[in-house]
């Protein structure tokens, strides 16, 4: 494997976690991209701006990249449109359910020794490789 085939993808797993350990160290909050979301929503104050800053910083840093590598992710060249909407939406609500999501859950609560990240990543992880195997091989989308 090529140094350039790894690069990109460590250097943004460094990036999330000094983003995240970043945030809990100076503003004491877990950097918890779907409670950040839903909070612009639901709550007001003063740190809402920082949560709007923190999840745009987000979109441009994606931005960014595409800009300077001149590669733009495609989600899934095959798969169809409605089933790649219809995984967001059963993400959204998962994320609702677990009470977070994966940067909450597995990069922030698992590095805080959290049990309840534990197990939500357990679940996250377990129903992403039950999804895949059915998507793949029973209905055989790729």
């Amino acid at each position: 494997m090529a140094f350039q085939e790894f690069a990109a993808p460590l250097a943004g797993g460094l990036l999330i976690g000094a983003a995240a350990s970043g945030l809990l160290l100076f503003n004491g909050r877990v950097a918890g991209v779907s409670g950040m979301l839903r909070s612009l929503f639901t709550t007001r104050g003063g740190q809402s701006l920082e949560r709007a800053v923190f999840l745009i910083g987000l979109v441009l840093g994606a931005w960014l990249y595409a800009s300077l590598s001149g590669q733009v992710p495609v989600a899934r060249a095959h798969f169809p449109s409605w089933l790649l909407m219809l995984a967001g939406v059963f993400t959204g609500l998962g994320t609702g359910v677990a009470r977070g999501c994966t940067s909450g859950h597995g990069v922030c609560g698992l590095a805080r020794f959290s049990v309840r990240s534990l197990v939500a990543v357990a679940v996250f992880l377990g129903v992403a490789m039950l999804t895949t195997y059915l998507v793949r091989h029973w209905w055989g989308i790729y």
